[in-house]
């Protein structure tokens, strides 16, 4: 997925924020795999990927001016 900044200063912190958001939206997704099929060990090893991920993204979203923030969680 690939969102524009608003300015282009801003783009590498833009994308560095959504590539952290698709990591943790496949992690999750896997995840959720994980926990249908029952495989406990499976599950919290992408549990923990989820929380470093989801922490890497409000990480980058710090970094970034409201006006970008919103910008990319209209994608969420």
């Amino acid at each position: 997925m690939v969102i524009e900044a608003i300015k282009s200063k801003n783009q590498g912190k833009v994308n560095r924020a959504v590539n952290w958001l698709v990591k943790f939206n496949e992690f999750d997704r896997l995840r959720n795999i994980a926990d249908g099929d029952g495989n406990e060990r499976e599950f919290n090893r992408l549990d923990k990927k989820c929380y470093n991920a989801w922490d890497k993204y409000g990480d980058a979203l710090w970094h970034l001016p409201r006006y970008e923030e919103k910008q990319i969680q209209q994608y969420e």
